[in-house]
């Protein structure tokens, strides 16, 4: 009976959880499910506060999303407003690993935004814009984990994320900057979308557009402040007139955000969800640090928020309710207590009635919006006559004013034909003149009040159409109800079904249960039966018992004869111990003798290591101070080295001087052992004075202050090291001589030849092979994606355009994937040129030797990787606003030379070490050529399709007088001395462009002036010559833009032949 009991409680328990499993699953459906429909009416906040609560109940989203992806959202706009809104909700309210799940349907999210903005929707635009608020959202919570998705944080953990390098301060303020673009643009389409009187921002319509904005005034709140404390602290490192963008940028955002907490603040919407804080007046003063005392953070305060009673009663997330016993499950509860189908019919009943009287406050609400809509209606009427009986007094006053001009022209003619003098006639001409100007202004007002009016009209008719929906709607909303309350009708019986159900279920069990209590009994019984064949086993054992018994006193009469033999041995076995003994005490005497000798060996020894210790100390004493008198020799002035080479074996001294350290703790704990203070003394003698040689060649190259630091510090570190080994020539010193003093001079050197270093030398040498073949990948890559994306802007044109504009686009966008083409196929042979100079030039040495060795060449030949992918990526987006029409026709010419020069960027670079008579550079040479022709296709392409879309107007001059065409040509002459002011600027600002292109690139002073002759002298593109300089000279910078190659020359045709 105890084991059907614990089989009983354990089912009971099973059944338990999972039966709160599966009413947690229904009623986060049932949540999720009417927080997001395709009704038109705003998220009601238990729903959303349940799925929230169930978010924190599973630590995630993952019931969420389970339902969420099941939605047809592609369907509805409504639908997918609402799922945003509720999704913003659950990210800043939720489980914190909310959005690690939310990370994992990102692309879902993009598609939404995409699918929608596409469509002429309006709620679909609204989506688009939420949805592109979210991936941003996502996104920078992702990237800084510190900042929780509410963005309710302290100053502390703000300055911890943005740490104390501008640049990463300078990056999170732009991101911040973002964030809270996407934050107004949404509030600006939605407020934009809506008339904020009270009419329609009380209507389910309006209410459900304005509901996603509670959270969005809640983010603004946090962001501004976010902005405030990160501007004040980039104005505290950076100058004034570097931040001037980000100033700008802050001022445009600040009177965007105090319009829309303006405007949401008069919205009676607002006024019972949200208590909207007020911006200052003016932004506050970046200039001044002591303004920072000033700025208060802004508090937004969400009112205590009452349940709604116009739906079910919000139920426990666990079920807490102990389960009824199975005997009151088949037999019913027991007498005087109350069934569970009369509570639940009870509870039904109640909702109806509330439904009831909800039904009838919307009837009444909906019947006073209607009283109000008939008035505004009379009243535009009203105003709409009067708009009309205007409109007839100017076309009347028109008609007079026309009828006197007329008048006044017949007037005039009669009075020219009688007047015989031509100065009078003259006079009365021009004053007859400007009274028609007078009157034909007049004409002009009357027409423009007439179009006024027009229009006033119009807006009118706008008015009376919305109005009518309006009506449309509230009666949408009755049929809505009524199917609401039909619809509870029908789950009130499916309940009762189901309680039906349940109960024939409990009956089933409980037969099953008594058909097992009989199984037991019948059990029971056979066990009796066993127990008598048991009493016969027993006795058999007794017997056996009674046999074993006197097989035990016979064992111990044997026992008591092994005895008296092992006493024998024992006697036998003690005077061998008692012999060894006497053994043992004459090896222990000569032991101890052993012992002796062995102490003076080991203090011989000793003394002989301590003897060879100082000979080594003096040695490097020796040492170092040779290096030292390198320093003031006049002979080793010519003596160079560069800051490469200084830095590498100061690195080396460092490691030797923890080395010797080591060594000598080593060594002080066991003195035994010098062999590795030996060894160590050695390495740091050695290592230490070639640092200091190295460093005072180094200085003969380096600037006067560079030079002099770097030789008092070379100076130092010989005075500090010879000082150190001093000490290591006592045992006494040998305890607390300790060579921290030269670690940090040693530091020191190193610093100083980092600054030496040239720019660019920023990447490790072993690195530099990954890094070639990263660069090769990197461009196939983006070449094969450059290729992809041309395939979708021309099949987008296909879809978009036609006739002549199709015909131009496809003529380009095939120019353009040849030229991809044939750009991929100089990228594959310059990799296979690339193995050959590899295989052929690096002998025993490993590539990473090579690539190291011939560090420069490499580093250029990464540059021009770098700038071909980059060319290609510039190219496609170039011809992306080509065909859409939001580009310029000139940005894909200068593309395609752009690239044209960086492949000769690249070949320049892989022909510099390749062998002449290479197949593989014959084939690269092949492929340049091919690429430079499918540029010029592409250029032709260009200009023959702007020529084509162009629309070239005749110049028809005829109708104008002498005065006219001189005005005319003065003005044409100003405009021509504008254009040419503007273009000499523009030649200057691009002259300034290159010096700093170049600079960056490492071209010295004299290369550049030699390519800017080559450029203003209209002579051919200088790209192998940057390419050569830049794998012959200094080294770019790699980490940064990839160096580009020079920008053709364009002569421009000049306005006067």
């Amino acid at each position: 009976m105890n084991s059907l009991s614990t089989r009983v409680k354990s089912r009971r328990t099973e059944a338990s959880l999972g039966a709160e499993r599966d009413h947690f699953d229904k009623q986060q459906l049932s949540s999720i499910s009417k927080a997001i429909n395709s009704t038109e009416t705003p998220v009601k906040e238990k729903h959303a506060r349940r799925i929230i609560l169930g978010t924190h109940r599973e630590k995630g989203a993952y019931t969420f999303w389970s339902y969420a992806l099941g939605f047809p959202l592609a369907t509805s706009s409504v639908l997918s407003w609402k799922f945003c809104h509720v999704l913003h909700k659950v990210l800043r309210d939720g489980h914190r690993n909310v959005l690690q799940d939310c990370m994992r349907h990102f692309s879902s999210i993009v598609e939404i935004g995409q699918l929608w903005g596409h469509l002429h929707d309006r709620y679909g635009q609204l989506v688009a814009l939420h949805s592109k608020l979210l991936c941003i959202k996502m996104k920078f919570h992702n990237k800084h984990p510190e900042i929780p998705c509410n963005l309710e944080t302290t100053d502390e953990v703000l300055e911890r994320t943005a740490g104390t390098d501008v640049n990463n301060v300078f990056q999170l303020t732009v991101e911040v900057f973002d964030y809270m673009d996407a934050e107004l643009k949404l509030a600006e389409t939605v407020l934009r979308q809506l008339n904020s009187s009270m009419a329609i921002t009380s209507l389910t319509s309006g209410q459900c557009r304005l509901s996603p904005l509670v959270q969005v005034i809640q983010d603004c709140s946090q962001l501004y402040h976010f902005m405030v404390k990160l501007l004040f602290k980039l104005h505290a490192s950076l100058p004034a007139d570097t931040l001037q963008g980000h100033r700008d940028r802050f001022r445009d955002q600040f009177q965007s955000l105090k319009t829309f907490f303006n405007r949401a603040r008069e919205m009676l919407y607002f006024k019972r969800l949200i208590q909207i804080p007020r911006l200052p007046d003016s932004p506050p003063n970046f200039l001044h640090a002591a303004s920072l005392a000033k700025h208060v953070k802004l508090v937004v305060v969400i009112p205590d928020e009452e349940d709604d009673d116009d739906d079910d009663d919000p139920e426990p997330l666990v079920e807490v309710a102990p389960q009824p016993d199975m005997f009151d499950q088949a037999f019913g509860p027991p007498d005087g207590a109350f069934d569970d189908r009369d509570v639940q019919i009870e509870n039904l009943k109640r909702e109806l009635e509330l439904l009831r009287a909800e039904l009838e406050k919307v009837k009444a609400e909906a019947q006073r919006y209607i009283t109000q809509l008939k008035s505004q209606i009379n009243s535009l009427e009203a105003e709409l006559e009067e708009q009309r009986a205007q409109k007839q007094r100017a076309l009347a006053e028109n008609e007079q004013l026309r009828v006197a001009l007329e008048g006044a022209r017949r007037r005039n003619a009669e009075h020219e034909g009688r007047q015989g003098a031509f100065v009078e006639a003259e006079q009365r001409a021009q004053a007859t003149e400007q009274r028609y100007t007078k009157l034909k202004e007049k004409h002009t007002e009357l027409v423009a009040s007439h179009a006024e009016l027009l229009r006033r009209s119009a807006d009118t008719v706008k008015m009376l159409s919305a109005t009518q929906q309006t009506q449309e709607e509230v009666e949408r909303t009755k049929l809505q109800l009524s199917f609401e309350v039909d619809r509870i009708r029908q789950e009130a019986e499916m309940k009762l079904e189901e309680q039906k159900f349940e109960m024939e279920r409990l009956r089933r069990e409980l037969s099953e249960k008594m058909a097992e209590i009989t199984r037991i009994n019948a059990n029971l019984q056979n066990s009796e039966l066993t127990s008598a064949q048991v009493a016969g086993t027993m006795s058999a054992l007794q017997a056996e018992k009674e046999r074993l018994m006197r097989s035990v006193s016979e064992k111990e009469a044997e026992l008591s004869s092994v005895r008296q033999s092992a006493q024998l041995q024992t006697s036998a076995v003690q005077q061998a111990q008692d012999k060894s003994a006497k053994e043992l005490a004459q090896l222990q005497s000569r032991l101890q003798e052993k012992a002796k000798q062995e102490e003076l060996l080991k203090q011989k020894l000793l003394d002989e290591q301590f003897t060879l210790l100082q000979g080594t100390v003096s040695e490097a004493e020796n040492i170092i101070r040779d290096a030292a008198a390198k320093l003031d020799d006049p002979l080793h002035i010519r003596c160079t080295s560069s800051p490469d080479y200084l830095i590498s074996r100061a690195e080396v001294a460092l490691s030797s001087v923890d080395m010797v350290k080591k060594g000598q703790a080593d060594y002080v704990k066991d003195m035994n052992d010098a062999g590795g203070l030996l060894r160590s003394l050695t390495h740091f003698s050695h290592s230490t004075a070639d640092a200091i040689v190295n460093g005072a060649a180094t200085a003969h190259m380096a600037p006067t202050d560079h030079a002099d630091r770097l030789t008092e510090n070379c100076r130092s570190c010989a005075t500090q090291s010879l000082q150190y080994l001093q000490e290591l020539k006592s045992k006494g010193g040998l305890q607390r001589a300790d060579p921290a003093s030269i670690r940090i001079i040693i530091h020191k050197i190193l610093q100083l030849g980092q600054e030496l270093r040239p720019k660019g030398a920023d990447v490790r040498q072993d690195e530099l092979g990954d890094l070639v073949d990263k660069e090769m990948a990197a461009t196939s890559a983006a070449i094969e994606e450059a290729v992809r994306r041309i395939n979708e802007v021309m099949n987008q044109a296909r879809k978009d355009t036609s006739g002549i504009k199709l015909e131009v686009n496809e003529r380009i966008l095939n120019c353009c994937t040849d030229l991809m083409k044939a750009i991929r196929m100089l990228v594959l042979a310059s990799t296979e040129l690339q193995k050959e100079i590899v295989e052929g030039g690096r002998g025993a040495a490993s590539i990473k030797e090579f690539y190291a060795r011939n560090s420069r060449w490499t580093e250029g030949l990464i540059s021009a990787a770098k700038a071909v992918g980059w060319g290609a990526t510039e190219m496609v987006e170039s011809a992306d606003k080509v065909v859409l029409h939001t580009g310029k026709y000139e940005e894909l010419i200068v593309c395609s030379h752009e690239i044209a020069a960086s492949t000769a960027q690249l070949v320049a670079a892989s022909k510099v070490k390749a062998d002449r008579h290479s197949k593989r550079l014959t084939v690269l040479q092949q492929a340049s050529r091919l690429v430079n022709e499918m540029a010029a296709k592409v250029v032709a392409s260009t200009k023959t399709g702007q020529d084509n879309l162009e629309d070239k107007d005749p110049m028809d001059f005829s109708g104008l007088s002498l005065i006219k065409l001189k005005k005319e040509e003065m003005e044409s002459q100003v405009k021509v001395l504008e254009l040419e002011t503007m273009l000499e600027s523009e030649r200057l600002r691009l002259g300034e462009l290159r010096k700093q292109h170049y600079s960056l690139a490492g071209v010295p002073l004299e290369q550049l002036e030699q390519l800017e002759m080559v450029d203003y002298g209209g002579g051919s593109e200088p790209t192998s010559l940057v390419a050569t300089q830049s794998a012959k000279f200094n080294k770019p910078a790699l980490l940064k833009k990839p160096a580009l190659a020079q920008k053709p020359s364009v002569l421009l045709k000049s306005p006067f032949k």
